[in-house]
């Protein structure tokens, strides 16, 4: 970077020139990589179901619900919702599921197909006289991880093969000797769908479901087991459809937040430091189409917190050039010459920028991994934007100065002769 300065800086122009055309909505990236928009800035829709788990232990709450959080997220990715967002909260107490679906308005083939997904549960089965009562198990969908479309080599049937989990297929091993000459009922979402006898102890963790299927019902079955079983019921229980209008007016609105405050951050840098302030401005510009560009190359899908946290870190892009910029000052004063100064400047303002930066880029991972999903958008454009403005102030603005910057040259006086 030093030998050849100008060829570097040729390099990231070129690069943010064509960042700026990636990035832009009407432009050639659109067409490939289109930017993805959360609920708030396109509309579609918002779903809160109850999540009922009177017959899950406590200490399997939590497994439970990360296991139905990651059931649903697959199901609604089948049926081509693009960046589903769904995430387990509390209120009053109660346990919620919510799932976000951006750019969806007509909702009902999507909570159709949520509500499709089937609850499996097996249940033990007591005779007595005229009445069956079946006992619920501890063996239910939570435990399977795959299904397939089989027949029946007798009668030609189709039926559904299960695969159980490592505990899953213990659990049916013991109830399977456990009721050996007994039936034992499969419920699908509360409703009876096979009896068979139990023969037999049955290890290795496999069942076979039969029951009067048309080929088209097994095949739908298989296909929403693999998509995973719920491992509790859910209940719809609000719905709430964003409209593309109040999108499009918040998405405008944040936009506007961000050219302001970039105008703002450039006119004070410019005003304060004068050519310097011009170097500090041309690599803000160059920091903002390098940030734009990478959350589409990721790609991130932008909420409204998520262009909150990139709009703080053009504030906070500067800051590095603050440092440097007041370090020189204080290195010019003391005699030293301007591209001398440069370097103690950056040198010496180093540490500060990278400990700043560091406790930022901490913070932002904290609130990344441990909070929802909504301040996880802040938290990831935050730490993306933290370390290009990192690039920006140590690289960009470095090269503006070591191309632009000379030293004044002192006039040379002669001693008149005597």
């Amino acid at each position: 970077m030093r030998k050849n300065p100008l060829v570097v800086l040729f390099l990231i122009f070129l690069v943010a020139i064509t960042a700026a055309f990636f990035i832009y909505p009407k432009s050639f990236g659109a067409k490939f990589m289109p930017w993805r928009l959360g609920l708030d800035l396109i509309g579609g829709s918002h779903l809160v179901y109850s999540v009922d788990l009177s017959q899950v232990s406590g200490g399997e709450r939590d497994s439970v619900l990360n296991g139905l959080r990651d059931v649903i997220e697959r199901r609604v990715n089948l049926f081509g919702v693009s960046e589903p967002q769904v995430f387990i909260a509390k209120s009053a107490g109660q346990d919620q599921l919510i799932v976000e679906l951006a750019g969806i308005t007509d909702v009902a083939q999507a909570i159709k197909e949520i509500g499709a997904t089937p609850l499996l549960d097996f249940r033990e089965v007591e005779v007595s006289g005229s009445s069956t009562e079946f006992i619920r198990t501890n063996l239910t969908g939570r435990y399977i991880t795959g299904a397939q479309l089989t027949f029946d080599p007798n009668t030609q049937a189709p039926q559904v093969s299960i695969s159980f989990s490592d505990d899953g297929g213990k659990i049916f091993e013991m109830m399977t000797e456990k009721n050996v000459g007994k039936p034992l009922a499969i419920f699908l979402d509360n409703q009876l769908i096979e009896m068979p006898t139990v023969q037999e102890k049955i290890s290795g963790g496999q069942a076979v479901i039969t029951g009067r299927f048309t080929l088209d019902d097994a095949k739908k079955l298989v296909e929403r087991f693999n998509a995973g079983a719920l491992p509790a019921p859910v209940t719809l229980i609000s719905q709430q459809t964003v409209s593309p209008t109040l999108g499009s007016d918040s998405l405008k609105k944040a936009a506007l937040a961000g050219i302001v405050g970039t105008l703002l951050v450039m006119v004070f840098m410019i005003a304060y430091y004068r050519m310097f302030g011009v170097y500090a401005a041309f690599a803000l510009l160059i920091y903002i189409l390098l940030t734009l560009a990478a959350f589409k190359l990721i790609p991130i899908t932008l909420t409204l917190a998520g262009l909150a946290g990139f709009i703080l870190t053009i504030g906070m892009a500067v800051d590095a050039n603050i440092l440097i910029f007041e370090r020189m000052k204080e290195e010019i004063k003391k005699g030293l010459s301007r591209t001398t100064a440069i370097e103690e400047g950056f040198r010496r303002a180093w540490p500060s920028i990278r400990d700043s930066n560091t406790s930022t880029i901490i913070t932002a991972i904290i609130l990344y991994y441990f909070t929802s999903s909504f301040v996880k958008g802040f938290a990831l454009t935050l730490l993306i934007g933290v370390l290009i403005s990192m690039f920006s102030a140590i690289t960009t603005t470095r090269l503006f100065l070591h191309i632009f910057v000379r030293d004044k040259k002192i006039p040379v006086t002669t001693s008149p002769k005597s």
